[in-house]
């Protein structure tokens, strides 16, 4: 089988059903396997896939398992030479798969490419960056981000600085749309295990480059994300929600830099 289809999912029923059927009806002409991977899985969602996918590969859990767990759970039933990862929050535009996978299959140092990412009003969402320093982490989760030298910082971890337009070699890839090969993660590995939410696609890229893999931002291939809906309004539960997540993200941004202290970040064009 030429490509497996990696969808991580964790209570939402709704848009894993907008997600796969995307699929469905924009990826023609590829050998393909689609395999969901759910998190806290409710009875709903185990309905939708009996019911409406049965052809398709679903692992439920019972507990929160975070991204990584669920990638390295469908990837180890996956048969694809090729992996397409997922959120299922993502909606796959026309030819954007079979973009991808061209683009990946004519070099073999392309490690990961992933797609221009786009909110649904077509405007860019931001997908590729620089690696992170101590600072971008300060700046990003403090009032200390509302600074002038802060915004600009900002600005360059977003790669602001480029035309999104054009295909460049990056940094790292947002992990919620990326593909990659077998062969690479058979000489990479899987993601690390140590980070269960935040860091683990910015890691991964990083062992990709220094295995002398590519990690490319392909905007030729585009794709909806409805990323961060979920916060509008910000009710006390959402807060105190936000914020968990917050220390969440320290937390493992503090694992990411113990684990590369005194070490070189690789370098690319």
């Amino acid at each position: 089988m030429e490509l497996s289809i990696i969808i991580t999912s964790y209570k939402n029923s709704e848009l894993l059903k907008v997600c796969i059927d995307s699929i469905k009806k924009n990826c023609t002409g590829t050998d393909y396997e689609i395999i969901v991977a759910d998190s806290e899985t409710e009875e709903k969602t185990e309905m939708l896939m009996r019911e409406s996918y049965p052809e398709t590969t679903f692992i439920p859990f019972q507990e929160n398992m975070g991204f990584q767990a669920l990638v390295k759970a469908a990837y180890e039933k996956s048969k694809g030479e090729y992996i397409l990862i997922l959120n299922g929050d993502i909606i796959v535009k026309k030819d954007s798969v079979e973009n991808l996978l061209n683009f990946i299959r004519a070099d073999s140092k392309i490690g990961i490419v992933g797609p221009q990412l786009l909110n649904f009003n077509e405007t860019l969402q931001y997908s590729c960056f620089r690696f992170y320093s101590p600072l971008t982490i300060i700046y990003r989760r403090t009032f200390l981000g509302k600074l002038p030298l802060a915004k600009r910082h900002l600005d360059r971890f977003l790669m602001k600085d480029f035309d999104h337009k054009k295909t460049k070699e990056v940094d790292w890839i947002m992990g919620s749309a990326l593909m990659t090969s077998r062969k690479a993660i058979g000489s990479v590995g899987l993601m690390d295990e140590r980070f269960k939410m935040y860091m683990e696609d910015t890691d991964w890229c990083r062992r990709y480059w220094e295995k002398g893999y590519k990690v490319i931002y392909f905007p030729q291939a585009r794709m909806y994300h409805y990323h961060g809906r979920g916060s509008a309004g910000k009710s006390v539960l959402q807060s105190l929600l936000l914020n968990r997540l917050t220390w969440i993200h320290i937390s493992s941004a503090l694992k990411y830099f113990i684990k590369y202290l005194g070490k070189e970040l690789p370098k690319h064009n």
